[in-house]
């Protein structure tokens, strides 16, 4: 299972929020360039960046910060937050990630995103599929829809979706531990690459999602406020 460390853009700073509220954001690192490069310096080989002013803005905003990221370590970097346009895919993709992921437009734009799908292909485009009791939460989590969790992945693993980031948002920045439960219910249904997201905390924590049958686990807050360390997460990779 891959090991994935979190960075959240807000005001080209590193922040954690808590479930996605802006007002909860807290700074731990005024330079995200500099994270990146710690992660990377430690072995780990993979970044989940997300673009909190965009998410919040409706377009990419922090590409140049994404460019940095991809130039001064070799992280392959997956990047969620404020891809709403075929200009905002592409100067996400030139500024160096690997893979973007889509939420809010695979619910809303479905054509769009299907767009996407068959003109990067499924090793590019994660499905964004960020739930609240059970339902899909859009918009940086600010507007939550009446699609449930298990129909949309399965409706866009139908259609071609590979990967999924799957984020509950209520354990999102709470430090008590993953819906592992929720992640084995999907991956019973549907045989997709699934990264968890969300209140991964210990060990333990990475040990449950990975007997859960996830592909990969994000972790972010966890690791800013000490609850792991970089060092010891890449002998788990």
């Amino acid at each position: 299972m891959r090991i994935i460390p979190a960075i959240d853009i807000l005001g080209g700073k590193c922040v954690r929020l808590t479930k996605g509220d802006y007002s909860t954001g807290k700074v731990y690192n005024e330079n995200p360039v500099e994270v990146a490069k710690e992660i990377s310096d430690n072995g780990l080989l993979y970044l989940h960046l997300v673009d909190l002013d965009g998410a919040r803005e409706k377009r990419i905003i922090n590409h140049k910060i994404l460019e940095k990221i991809c130039i001064a370590t070799p992280l392959t970097v997956d990047v969620g937050g404020g891809i709403r346009t075929d200009e905002d895919i592409r100067i996400v993709f030139e500024s160096g990630a690997a893979q973007v992921t889509a939420g809010s437009v695979a619910l809303k734009s479905p054509e769009l995103f299907a767009k996407w799908l068959s003109l990067y292909g499924s090793e590019k485009i994660i499905l964004g599929a960020d739930f609240r009791n059970r339902k899909i939460a859009t918009e940086g989590w600010i507007e939550e829809s009446e699609n449930d969790i298990f129909t949309f992945i399965s409706d866009h693993y139908n259609k071609g979706v590979r990967y999924t980031i799957c984020t509950d948002v209520e354990k999102d920045g709470m430090l008590k531990g993953p819906s592992s439960d929720v992640y084995k219910e999907i991956l019973e249904k549907v045989e997709i690459k699934l990264i968890a997201s969300g209140g991964i905390t210990t060990l333990d924590d990475i040990v449950a999602v990975n007997e859960a049958g996830c592909e990969g686990a994000i972790i972010g807050k966890a690791i800013y406020e000490g609850k792991l360390k970089l060092k010891e997460l890449v002998n788990i990779c």
